[in-house]
């Protein structure tokens, strides 16, 4: 049974980091695309990253270059995203989410992946 797991979540001060990581079971990595959604209250879900099942191809939300950092261990079947520089509106539930294939071409539409983790609680308060 596929299965995605995120964890790191919490309350950080803005300008902090936090480290969001998303464990797969029940995936070959080789085979599947992972990005990042996150939902604010009251807003849409939103992409905030992607990479390809290589790790060799990224994608970020305009909103989060320069300070976030997708990056993936296939052979722990693990995707991590590194946040950095946080900001207030930052705070939303993030979720791992899993795709078939290869590179990012549905991100960043959430409709296009069929696998979601539950989600973390990301808040960035003073």
């Amino acid at each position: 049974q596929s299965q995605l797991v995120e964890s790191g979540g919490g309350l950080v001060q803005p300008g902090g980091s936090l480290r969001l990581s998303c464990a797969a079971s029940g995936f070959t990595p080789d085979y599947y695309v992972m990005a990042w959604f996150r939902q604010a209250p009251g807003k849409e879900r939103e992409g905030v990253s992607c990479i390809s099942s290589s790790g060799e191809s990224t994608d970020y939300a305009d909103s989060v270059k320069g300070r976030f950092t997708i990056s993936r261990d296939n052979a722990k079947n693990t995707v991590y995203l590194q946040m950095n520089s946080l900001k207030p509106e930052d705070t939303a539930v993030y979720y791992c989410a899993a795709e078939s294939g290869f590179l990012c071409s549905v991100y960043p539409f959430a409709d296009g992946y069929p696998y979601w983790g539950q989600g973390t609680q990301v808040t960035v308060s003073s």
